[in-house]
This record gives structure tokens, C-alpha cells and sequence, in this order.
């Protein structure tokens, strides 16, 4: 080979290198650069929406044993969510076995039978949400 055309050679060489190491120098700063943080609206989440529960039995007086029905509404619960009907005894509030799970609309609906005799003070129960008291009186 002639001097002029190792020297051509050469110089192609060093040029395909060259544009090589350009490109992957590229590509690297943009693997090492971090993706923008979008902006829009969508990325922020939206308050929680505190959870509620309302409860409106069938009957207002009852014979002991007798089936009545609560119904009620939730809102800030996923449907599916079981509530849970609670019983005032003495101070403390005792969990009774009458649940139901909530509809995809957020209403609900159990069966209920009480025995002990006198006004009963209950309310519906899902975690840490409580719905007003409200009372049936076992006759």
C-alpha cells in the first residue's frame, strides 16, 4: 500500500470514531438526563374525602327477636366494604353479628333482630367510620 492511501484509510478510520463515540456520548447524556416532572393536574391527587355513614332502621319499636331492617347510605367507602351493626351495652359498644356489604352506589341494607328488651341504642360501623346513634325499642 501506498503512503496517500494508508493515510486516506486512516483518516476514515478515525472518522467512523469519531461519529461513533459522538453518538454513544449522546445517547448517554440523554440516559443520564432525568425525564421532565409532569405538570399537569392529574399528577397531584385529590383530597380524601372523609368517609360518613347514615342509618335508618325500618321500625321504631319491635318484639324481641323480630326481624327489622337497616338501610343506610355511604360516602368515602369502597363498594364492597362490609358495615357492621353496633350495640350500646352499658359504656362500652359491642359488636352485634348483622353485616352487609356496601353497593356500588355507596347504600346498604341488613337484617337485624334484637333481644334484649327495652330502647336499644345502635349505630352502623365500617373501620373507624361511625354513623349517628339511633334507637328501637324491644318490647
Amino acid at each position: 500500500m501506498t503512503v496517500t492511501k494508508r493515510h486516506s484509510l486512516r483518516i476514515a478510520a478515525v472518522a467512523v470514531i469519531g461519529a461513533v463515540s459522538v453518538a454513544l456520548a449522546g445517547t448517554a447524556a440523554m440516559a443520564a438526563t432525568p425525564a421532565a416532572a409532569p405538570t399537569t393536574s392529574v399528577a397531584q391527587k385529590a383530597p380524601a374525602v372523609k368517609a360518613t355513614i347514615s342509618a335508618k332502621p325500618s321500625v321504631s319499636s319491635v318484639k324481641a327477636w323480630q326481624l327489622f331492617r337497616v338501610t343506610g347510605t355511604t360516602t368515602g367507602l369502597k363498594a364492597g366494604a362490609k358495615v357492621t351493626l353496633q350495640q350500646k351495652q352499658g359504656a362500652k359498644w359491642v359488636t352485634l353479628p348483622a353485616s352487609a356489604p356496601v353497593a356500588r352506589g355507596g347504600s346498604y341494607s341488613l337484617g337485624v333482630k334484637l333481644g334484649i328488651k327495652g330502647k336499644n341504642d345502635l349505630r352502623i360501623v365500617s373501620g373507624s367510620t361511625a354513623s349517628p346513634v339511633f334507637n328501637v325499642t324491644v318490647r
